[in-house]
């Protein structure tokens, strides 16, 4: 019939649930939540940890702070994150989930039509070094998990000094470039191993449905310091 059954989870999933397992995982930062899928998937996986995100867009906030209203370990903050205490004026994406506070190129728009932006909103920029210890505990064992929409790079640039107390790093990061200025595949694995971050997984993303070229991956990043003293 053209289907396969498989025990779940498996693959990348298992991958994930086995890493958390495996460091002790107690604390996500969820940063680029929009309207809380990435948390609600994590939930029903079984992870009762603490979860804190942070979205700036106001429409996926109000959709964000519902889903999140029952949860007592999960709470949420309106603004983004990246290199600089400051605000700043994000594009919103017909889709909401693909807005960025970067130029979106011509790649992005082909692959995925739905995802041009249908207008702007001023918001709310934070370093993550400015608000990081509102949130951390001494010994707590923390994902900073980053879907930003290439702005990455900015994210990790203001987190220079929380980095050195985070276990595991996932992000989104394109192959080729999708968002003006954004740091592509190669690029950010060189700037994480400057940082002591080395690369332990890679998951599909994101393909152009014409081609089927994969434009986009997830990737896994874990603090070469820390382990050696867990």
């Amino acid at each position: 019939m053209g289907m396969q059954i498989n025990r779940y989870p498996n693959g990348d999933i298992k991958r994930r649930l086995q890493l958390m397992s495996e460091y002790a995982i107690n604390k996500i930062l969820d940063v680029g939540a929009n309207e809380g899928q990435y948390a609600q998937k994590i939930r029903k996986l079984g992870f009762r940890g603490k979860i804190i995100s942070f979205e700036p867009l106001s429409t996926a906030f109000i959709k964000l702070s519902e889903n999140a209203r029952k949860d007592k370990n999960w709470s949420v903050n309106n603004y983004a994150l990246g290199n600089e205490d400051n605000t700043g004026v994000i594009n919103v994406a017909g889709n909401s989930y693909s807005s960025s506070l970067l130029e979106m190129l011509e790649t992005h728009k082909t692959a995925a039509p739905e995802s041009k932006y249908i207008g702007r909103e001023g918001i709310i920029i934070k370093k993550p070094d400015s608000i990081f210890y509102q949130f951390y505990r001494a010994n707590d064992k923390v994902i900073l998990k980053i879907d930003t929409q290439g702005f990455e790079k900015n994210v990790l640039d203001g987190a220079l000094e929380s980095l050195k107390s985070i276990l595991i790093i996932q992000l989104e990061t394109s192959i080729i470039p999708l968002y003006n200025s954004e740091l592509i595949l190669p690029d950010m694995i060189k700037f994480l191993d400057q940082q002591d971050f080395g690369l332990i997984a890679i998951e599909n993303e994101f393909e152009n449905p014409g081609n089927h070229h994969l434009l986009q991956v997830n990737c896994i990043f874990l603090n070469n310091n820390l382990v050696t003293n867990i």
